[in-house]
């Protein structure tokens, strides 16, 4: 077993030592090169990413649990507030035509009592 060809146009070459048997196979000048990279990016070393601190299944629960409330109670104040200045603006409005309808009333019932007035005073 001195030395054998493989099909992959390696040569197969045995170590001189009978003990070891070790099979050293060495690459013909065909060989191609499947896999290409630069220099740089092999000199790059991967920054380890920042250690971060776990939060615990309680603290971790507890703020989504208030984030949470604190959302929705701004939100149910937002529309709260909404509807508050929708109807005060609706009762605003309400409270001036029934001031205008008073007053109306109030002269046309002037109006009334000086015409019985008139009457009372030409019948005598």
């Amino acid at each position: 077993m001195a030395s054998r060809i493989l099909s992959t146009g390696a040569r197969a070459v045995t170590s001189a030592t009978p003990a070891l048997r070790t099979v050293h196979i060495v690459r013909t000048v065909r060989t191609v090169r499947t896999f290409q990279t630069s220099a740089a990016r092999l000199d790059a070393v991967a920054a380890p990413l920042p250690a971060r601190k776990p939060i615990g299944a309680l603290r971790g629960g507890l703020f989504g649990f208030f984030f949470g409330t604190t959302l929705a109670g701004g939100g149910v104040y937002y529309y709260a507030l909404q509807e508050y200045k929708a109807s005060n603006e609706l009762l605003t409005e309400d409270i001036y035509a029934l001031q205008n309808a008073v007053d109306r009333l109030s002269k046309y019932v002037g109006t009334l009592e000086e015409k019985m007035e008139t009457l009372e005073r030409k019948k005598k």
